[in-house]
């Protein structure tokens, strides 16, 4: 029989409180809406239909993926205007012409001149053009062509020259954000990747090349926006839905918009190490947390004076932020609730997510999974 509330789950379970989804998700659309930007949420953290209809309002249009199993999953229940995010890998060109051909829009990225030589060999059939976002490199260090060299104007003239590919957009993910300390940490380096992103625009307007639109985002940038960013066309945060604990340190958030948990339960008792044994290891619970909290892999809800010490993959040590653990007050079989330090790796290691209003089981969600 299945559980009616999540205090009777089988553990570890992943859980949502789809009342704080909603919330996130409203207050994004809400921001972006008033700005007049193009809300394109990331698909990434969560990977299910039910949560991308929140995101997107319902309307089940403008998303963002990174990995072609998720846009085919999209496309598979009435997705379109599909944004694959990723470098084009060309193992995968085929795939993506295939979506393409099948849906209205889907956008791939190109970053290099010899992913649009692949793009030219693999022409679109029914007349449709590719198209293409160009990635650049505001000094996040990541994918994208650095903004400052000539080449990135030669990649978008290129692109915009070449028959039968559109240059749709230019994409640049702030990802810095997420090394930064408060809101004004964030608030510099989202102006940093906007201001860099708009002349961009404008050097390629100056080269004739018009109607292309401009994208930025990462949670925290978009958590925390500047005014200027009211000139982008598009944003693309997607962690926001659910937030976890690493944004609410960045300043993102606060602990009350972490909308997901990954439930435990106490399974072993070792007072001459003054340590509980968990069933939670890291095959349920990201290990990103290590080293930079002071109660250790997570946050464990309603008890600061816990640490979880150590993961082996279905086990963790959890022992007492200082002093000895009083352990009548953990018994053995008890139930202990983890705030994730990072949702995004955390959820992809559940294959069923567990949702709940107040704690009553309303439903569960289903990730796709793969690349």
């Amino acid at each position: 029989m299945a559980a009616e509330f999540t205090k009777d789950l089988c553990t570890p379970a992943f859980t949502v409180d789809v009342d704080t989804v909603k919330r996130n998700a409203r207050v994004m659309l809400e921001r972006f809406e008033k700005l007049g930007v193009q809300l394109r949420p990331h698909m990434k953290t969560h990977k299910t239909v039910e949560c991308a209809d929140i995101m997107t309002g319902g309307a089940r249009r403008c998303i963002v993926v990174s990995t072609l199993a998720e846009a085919s999953f999209y496309a598979d229940h009435g997705y379109d205007d599909i944004l694959y995010a990723y470098p084009l890998p060309f193992d995968k060109v085929e795939r993506c012409g295939q979506l393409a051909e099948r849906l209205a829009l889907f956008h791939v990225l190109v970053d290099n001149s010899a992913a649009l030589e692949e793009l030219k060999k693999r022409p679109l059939k029914q007349g449709k053009s590719w198209h293409v976002w160009m990635k650049l490199d505001c000094d996040n260090g990541r994918a994208g062509i650095p903004y400052s060299e000539p080449r990135a104007l030669q990649l978008a003239k290129d692109i915009a020259a070449t028959a039968g590919v559109n240059l749709t957009g230019v994409y640049a993910h702030c990802g810095n954000t997420y090394s930064c300390q408060g809101e004004e940490q964030i608030k510099a380096v989202a102006q940093e990747t906007t201001t860099l992103t708009l002349q961009f625009m404008e050097k390629l307007k100056a080269a004739g090349i018009e109607g292309v639109k401009s994208s930025i985002g990462s949670t925290p940038s978009c958590s925390q926006p500047v005014p200027d960013m009211a000139m982008l066309s598009e944003v693309h945060p997607g962690n926001y839905v659910f937030y976890d604990v690493q944004q609410s340190l960045i300043g993102s958030c606060s602990l009350t918009d972490v909308a997901v948990r990954v439930l435990t339960r106490v399974i072993g008792h070792y007072p001459h190490r003054n340590q509980l044994l968990v069933d939670c290891g890291w095959t349920a619970l990201s290990h990103d947390g290590g080293g930079k909290l002071p109660t250790g892999y997570a946050v464990i809800e309603g008890h600061p004076e816990l640490k979880l010490l150590a993961m082996t993959q279905e086990h963790g040590r959890i022992e007492a932020v200082s002093g000895k653990l009083d352990f009548s007050k953990y018994p053995i079989g008890s139930m202990l609730s983890l705030m994730p330090y990072h949702a995004c790796a955390t959820a992809m290691m559940h294959p069923v997510y567990y949702v709940h209003s107040h704690g009553k089981i309303v439903g569960t969600w289903t990730p796709t999974r793969g690349w």
